[in-house]
């Protein structure tokens, strides 16, 4: 197993000394199929069906998707000014961010229609909640927990990785009280402290990529759901022909550093 030390040099961020940070392989239970097209930025599980907001200029979609078959059952498509990016549902609103224009859609999460729009400074990559606040993600280190009711920010975490500040921050979800994150441009998912923005442990999810997209650094891993009532674990990527539903095993920690993501 290769250390998520490696992965993160590639940010500049890792330091000489090793860092102990456990590392899981997950198990594959079950393989479903996944749009091809989905360019996936935002996935979660609300009320038995997956939903997922997909990016790029024309082609922003958010999808309720029946996780058996991969079929949308819903789709509502964003203006071609903008590029969708994550998504989360909050007391019976989606909430859908977008990556440069600055602005939250919100929609009803029973009729999916639109509801209002907020706006923000900055750019937006994930979005989840911890059933209080929107968590949000810019691709920096810094993840903001935002005011549901306005979109105003009322905590700011850092997270660091071996005492260092952690970029390329992407999709997020929380997962019994961990922050999990994919890290843009590479196969790892990290498990953050809501609290103290440290890197608890990594997921790494090399064995899922798909072979054909092994070594295109934009359709990477993206993409992480949590049914909170059953425990399932769903993860799939930018434009794969799946999705897996997966099970950790226990943790250990791995000290073998390696130059590749």
């Amino acid at each position: 197993m290769r250390l998520l030390l490696a992965c993160l040099s590639l940010f500049a961020l890792a330091s000489p000394a090793t860092a102990q940070i456990t590392a899981q392989t997950p198990q594959v239970i079950a393989t479903l199929p996944h749009d091809t097209d989905a360019f996936t930025q935002g996935l979660f599980w609300h009320d038995g069906q997956l939903i997922e907001t997909t990016g790029q200029y024309g082609e922003s979609r958010l999808r309720v998707i029946d996780p058996d078959t991969g079929i949308a059952r819903t789709e509502h498509t964003l203006s071609q000014r903008y590029f969708g990016e994550g998504s989360v549902v909050l007391d019976d609103r989606i909430y859908w961010i977008s990556w440069m224009a600055g602005e939250a859609f919100v929609f009803d999460s029973e009729s999916f229609e639109p509801v209002e729009t907020f706006t923000y400074s900055g750019q937006g990559w994930g979005l989840t909640t911890d059933g209080t606040h929107l968590v949000m993600s810019d691709g920096s280190p810094q993840i903001v927990f935002r005011n549901p009711s306005d979109f105003t920010i009322d905590r700011v975490l850092t997270v660091f990785f071996n005492g260092r500040p952690l970029a390329q921050i992407n999709e997020l979800e929380w997962v019994n009280g961990e922050i999990w994150a994919n890290i843009w441009q590479t196969r790892w998912i990290v498990r953050i402290n809501p609290q103290t923005g440290a890197v608890v442990g990594a997921i790494d999810l090399e064995t899922l990529v798909p072979a054909e997209l092994r070594y295109n650094r934009d359709h990477v891993a993206n993409g992480v759901a949590y049914d909170a009532q059953t425990g399932r674990l769903f993860v799939t990527g930018k434009n794969w022909p799946v999705l897996y539903e997966i099970a950790l095993p226990a943790p250990r920690p791995d000290t073998t550093a390696e130059p590749t993501p």
